[in-house]
């Protein structure tokens, strides 16, 4: 992403961003680059007939078990599955755990991460990227009634719940709000009902997925960050044709309407662009 003379809260909405879009929250492992030859091309994916792709599957709305014991299904796991029907092979889902997934990568367990992997430059410098499927931003969440609050500046002064680990928390002080500790989003929302804190900044993917299943009526987005969070494919350094039959495909998704209609299967809103 693109940024110039960012401000403080701008950095910091950057940084939530970019530790919310990356499946648990977890942060990728210190690992080194991977080794030469290394690669997996577009002839190889071709010549085996399956694209090995690595995810969670307890990641939900993006990569998790219907009921729990289901098949695997997902707005990424979605995706993917498209793009891999565009290249004419089928999908082969190998779940892991996402402080191991990276290394599952480089140890070319799979060919491909599908797991809302944000793009940061310490990412870039080691692996990949296809272009971005998701495109996120940070948001300020009131009650619907509540007009007081129309910008981050807004928020000196008031009281927002947030988790003390998250970099939203660090995003609320900024602003100058008093913070409320909790321990997750439902936990945030169940204050904000009650009337014990004024707001509470997430993903804005959060809200969605939880309006998506609750159409909730009695909050609203009262302000969002400027900065955005892209998320991507993940690939092994020196994957260039087969990052570049993905960037063809997911183009392809886009222009026949595809990723919209996934998406809003997924969170009622189009998130793809």
């Amino acid at each position: 992403m693109k940024r110039t003379r960012l401000s403080a809260i701008g950095l910091l909405a950057a940084a939530a961003l970019a530790l919310a879009g990356c499946g648990s929250g977890a942060t990728t492992p210190a690992t080194s680059a991977p080794a030469a030859g290394a690669d997996t091309s577009l002839a190889d994916v071709k010549s085996a007939g399956t694209l090995k792709i690595g995810t969670e599957g307890t990641y939900k709305p993006f990569s998790f078990h219907a009921d729990g014991t289901g098949d695997l299904t997902g707005f990424d796991v979605e995706i993917i599955t498209a793009v891999a029907e565009k290249l004419g092979v089928k999908p082969s889902f190998q779940e892991t755990q996402f402080d191991a997934i990276f290394a599952g990568l480089e140890a070319k367990r799979f060919d491909v991460v599908a797991n809302q992997v944000s793009i940061t430059d310490e990412r870039k410098a080691k692996y990949e990227f296809s272009a971005p499927y998701t495109v996120s931003t940070g948001v300020i969440v009131t009650k619907a009634d509540n007009d007081s609050i129309r910008s981050f500046d807004d928020l000196k002064g008031k009281t927002t719940a947030q988790s003390l680990t998250s970099n939203w928390y660090k995003l609320a002080q900024q602003s100058g709000a008093n913070v409320e500790a909790v321990e997750g989003w439902a936990q945030s929302l169940t204050l904000l009902k009650q009337g014990r804190v004024d707001a509470t900044i997430n993903d804005k993917l959060t809200y969605l997925d939880h309006q998506k299943a609750e159409h909730d009526s009695s909050i609203k987005i009262a302000a969002e960050t400027t900065d955005k969070s892209l998320s991507a494919f993940a690939f092994r350094k020196g994957s260039t044709s087969l990052m570049e039959a993905v960037d063809k495909a997911l183009e392809e998704l886009q222009t026949d309407g595809t990723l919209t209609k996934i998406s809003q299967k997924y969170f009622d809103a189009d998130v793809t662009k």
